[in-house]
């Protein structure tokens, strides 16, 4: 009682210290080269961004306390705050989710999982190159890392428990822990890998378009897929020496697939359409720049495909409050982010930090610029409220000083995403895994920023060469 009652007090003192905070920032003198508009919107923007940051509220709770803030002060109008609700690649997002309920309600994603675990598996590095691949394969139909995680942490969870390491019995490290850090370092490059494998990329994507980039879909895959292949090689091979398990063969794994299979039984007719759908839409959305399709009613055909084949009911629709919740926030902090720039924000802010960079040559103002941006990831909890808050600002400074335009779109863009690991919170996915109890916190600060600065490494150098090549 007496914790709980601690916890609440400083909850509270946290609530406290945001609002003094936006208070005393409302009510400073604005500076020069800012309009008071821009001043206050910036004031209820961070307020908001600190406040997910320090964990004061949820996101969606900081989010909607913010847009009624800034309406009834009149920083913005009802129109400008709202605006993000009618974006497509929010709503694309939206669906995307939705889908992706489909792909774990008709046993295909696990289906895709253990067979690759079955062919694979007969080792615990062999185990940690299937789960990556199995997250890899399955990552573009799920927009979000926390929900594929939950198709990937029943699987690691039961091969750890089948392997005889539990976190119970001590035997955690035995198999379990360089599993479960495998496959959340996995996710860091399956979202880096694909446009729709991250909700914040679509939303990336046309922040670029802004600053006259334009990314398509196959343009993303293309750029990415050599970093994404060398990070997948290096990953679990690196963990394996500096973390390793105590089990080094897995004799048992593939049998563990196959009992799991059998169990399933043969392919269901769902998993079949489910299948082909993912593919359909893939393909479609490769497609749309050459035929002009749109990309979000590429996704609400499919999501019509799976609702008529009851795959995907309405009952189902009614379960997905956390699809709700993200077109709120999401629309919220994309407005507020947009206004912010539309006012000028942006561009001051960026030219005071080109201030720091000048005599530089773009090669150094480009490095310097993406790892500033990886690390600052260290304070935030949220990684699409960070590429909200920053991108814009770091690509603005990025193209003022001469980088080019669209490799530090990019860059930034897979930054976002291969960050994850830099702290216990750095994903909404890391604490599923963390939950499990096979990894400590003090492992992920150790062992997280080594994959951090491995991810950093070879998309910097070898991605940084490739993305000039192909573009």
């Amino acid at each position: 009682m007496g914790h709980h009652k601690t916890k609440n007090k400083i909850l509270h003192l946290k609530q406290l210290a945001i609002f003094i905070v936006g208070i005393l920032l409302w009510f400073t003198p604005t500076p020069d080269g800012l309009t008071l508009q821009a001043w206050h919107l910036f004031a209820i923007f961070i307020s908001v961004i600190f406040a997910v940051i320090i964990e004061a509220f949820p996101i969606f709770t900081a989010s909607i306390i913010g847009v009624s803030f800034s309406i009834l002060t009149s920083t913005l109008s009802a129109k400008e705050a709202y605006s993000g609700f009618s974006q497509s690649f929010i709503l694309l997002i939206i669906v995307a989710f939705l889908i992706a309920r489909g792909v774990i309600k008709s046993g295909l994603g696990k289906r895709i999982a253990f067979l690759i675990i079955k062919k694979f598996g007969k080792s615990s590095l062999g185990l940690g190159y299937s789960m990556i691949a199995a997250d890899m394969f399955i990552a573009p139909a799920f927009p979000s890392n926390t929900a594929r995680s939950g198709v990937l942490f029943p699987i690691v969870n039961a091969l750890a428990a089948d392997s005889g390491s539990k976190v119970a019995d001590g035997t955690r490290k035995k198999l379990g822990a360089y599993l479960m850090m495998t496959s959340m370092a996995g996710i860091t490059i399956s979202s880096a890998m694909w446009l729709t494998a991250m909700a914040a990329n679509p939303a990336g994507v046309k922040m670029a378009e802004e600053f006259g980039i334009n990314i398509s879909y196959g343009s993303w895959a293309l750029a990415a897929s050599l970093p994404t292949l060398l990070a997948f090689i290096a990953i679990p091979w690196v963990l394996f020496k500096i973390f390793p398990p105590e089990i080094k063969e897995t004799p048992d794994a593939p049998q563990i697939a196959e009992r799991e299979l059998e169990h399933m039984g043969p392919v269901h007719k769902n998993e079949y359409i489910m299948g082909f759908t993912f593919i359909a839409m893939v393909t479609l959305w490769v497609l749309s720049p050459a035929f002009g399709f749109d990309k979000t009613a590429i996704a609400f055909l499919g999501l019509a495909a799976i609702m008529i084949t009851n795959i995907f009911t309405l009952e189902d629709l009614a379960q997905e409050g956390r699809a709700l919740g993200t077109l709120v926030w999401f629309a919220i902090l994309y407005s507020m982010s947009s206004e912010l720039n539309h006012l000028g924000f942006m561009s001051w802010l960026g030219a005071h930090i080109s201030e720091f960079v000048v005599g530089y040559s773009w090669q150094m103002i480009y490095i310097i610029l993406v790892l500033s941006y990886v690390a600052i990831h260290y304070f935030f909890v949220s990684q699409t409220a960070q590429m909200l808050a920053l991108f814009s600002v770091f690509l603005g400074v990025g193209v003022e000083t001469g980088v080019p335009a669209e490799l530090l779109a990019l860059m930034l863009l897979f930054a976002t995403n291969f960050n994850a690991m830099i702290t216990p919170q750095g994903s909404s996915a890391n604490v599923i895994y963390l939950g499990s109890g096979y990894i400590e916190s003090k492992e992920v600060y150790k062992y997280g920023g080594v994959i951090t600065l491995l991810n950093s490494f070879i998309y910097l150098t070898v991605g940084s060469f490739w993305i000039i090549s192909v573009i």
